[in-house]
């Protein structure tokens, strides 16, 4: 790969005026930006690491009119709002302590040291933002270029810092690596696995569904079951479940959906769906959805039928696990049923449990039939009267 990195979101006149402020190389670009550019994907957020100190980086950013947050000010963290987005911009720092959950750091005055402490070598790139040249210490773009993740350094150690860097190396393994994946990486992994239990659920439920969002993570579900690290954040999963799910999807033309994938992964019960809800502290519409999809026994209704009754979402997410085809909903929105209580009190009925009784006839009927129009309706109301 090249040394020089050029890329059009380096060329904004506010990012421009921000390394200004900062000074001449005082800062650079670095991380998923950087190497997202040099795989000509799109790039989402851009940060930046400083040899300021975090205080002198407030400083000079309200000197040039840029508007500082100290976002994380005691981890070396300030966000530089620009009309193009936000810039996070963190002063060099390298580890004191750690304890797989969280790290003590202290600033540093060191790139290369500032490098060692991250997790990928394709996420230690650093980009100087005058002339974009290109620093790797630690052979990043050899493995960008060979679509390598591997950490930096010791895997082992890497793990024992950030015990979340397991299920991070499996998401940008599904991401960006090939085949075969690095083997000090996955041994790592496997013998470290069981430390993911000291974490909490709300991050391993966020970097699981994370990777599931992914086009792909089939394979890398099924090789996380291999390695032992499934079992432990999720030992119900059926990875040849999710497999399937994702050919369908392809299939189909559906875009990937990570809760519809952990339902994959799940057996059919609704009682595990709503605990695996708690348990990654999804929210109460993605447990309610998620319960929706466990509920499934056997082929599902006609898809419109099931639309109405569950959903666009729930009804696309029962179509799909069965292997059917969501080609009926496509373009379809589901219709208000026009028959009120007040229509049939108006015919005689007294206000109560039989003008509930006579709804749900009806409205049973008309479902049925493919949601007729008010004529229709008119008839099997007085078809459900006589």
């Amino acid at each position: 790969m090249d040394k020089r990195l050029s890329a059009e979101w380096m060329t904004r006149d506010d990012l421009a005026a921000l390394n200004a402020a900062l000074g001449q190389g005082m800062a650079r670009f670095v991380g998923g930006a950087v190497r997202d550019s040099l795989l000509g994907l799109p790039v989402k957020d851009i940060d930046m690491a400083t040899l300021l100190q975090p205080r002198e980086t407030m400083r000079r950013l309200k000197e040039a009119g840029i508007t500082a947050i100290p976002t994380g000010i005691e981890h070396g963290t300030i966000t530089a709002v620009l009309a193009s987005g936000p810039v996070e911009i963190t002063t060099l720092r390298h580890d004191v302590s750690t304890d797989g959950r969280r790290a003590t750091v202290e600033f540093a005055t060191d790139w290369r040291e500032d490098a060692a402490r991250r997790d990928f070598t394709i996420n230690a790139l650093y980009v100087d933002p005058a002339g974009g040249e290109i620093f790797d210490y630690f052979g990043g773009l050899a493995d960008l270029a060979a679509r390598r993740v591997r950490f930096i350094g010791d895997a082992r150690q890497r793990i024992r810092e950030d015990h979340l860097r397991i299920l991070r190396y499996f998401r940008f393994q599904a991401r960006f690596g090939s085949q075969p994946a690095d083997s000090e990486a996955e041994a790592a992994c496997a013998e470290l696995a069981a430390t993911l239990k000291g974490l909490s659920r709300e991050r391993v439920g966020m970097e699981m569904m994370n990777l599931l969002g992914l086009p792909d993570p089939a394979p890398t579900v099924q090789r996380m079951a291999q390695l032992g690290v499934l079992a432990v954040v999720l030992p119900e999963a059926d990875p040849a479940a999710l497999a399937a799910l994702v050919t369908e999807e392809r299939r189909q033309s559906v875009a990937p959906d990570a809760l519809r994938r952990l339902a994959a992964l799940l057996p059919a019960e609704v009682p595990l769906a709503e605990a695996v809800a708690s348990r990654f502290r999804l929210s109460g519409a993605q447990k309610k959805r998620l319960a929706l999809a466990a509920g499934r026994d056997g082929a599902p209704d006609d898809p419109r039928a099931l639309a109405y009754r569950l959903g666009r979402e729930g009804a696309l997410d029962r179509l799909l696990l069965a292997s059917e085809s969501v080609a009926a909903l496509d373009g379809w929105e589901i219709p208000a049923f026009p028959l009120k209580g007040g229509e049939i009190v108006a015919r005689g009925i007294k206000a109560g449990p039989e003008v509930a009784r006579v709804l749900r006839s009806v409205e049973a009927r008309w479902v049925s039939e493919g949601f007729p129009g008010e004529t229709r309706v008119s008839e099997l109301l007085d078809e459900a009267l006589n």
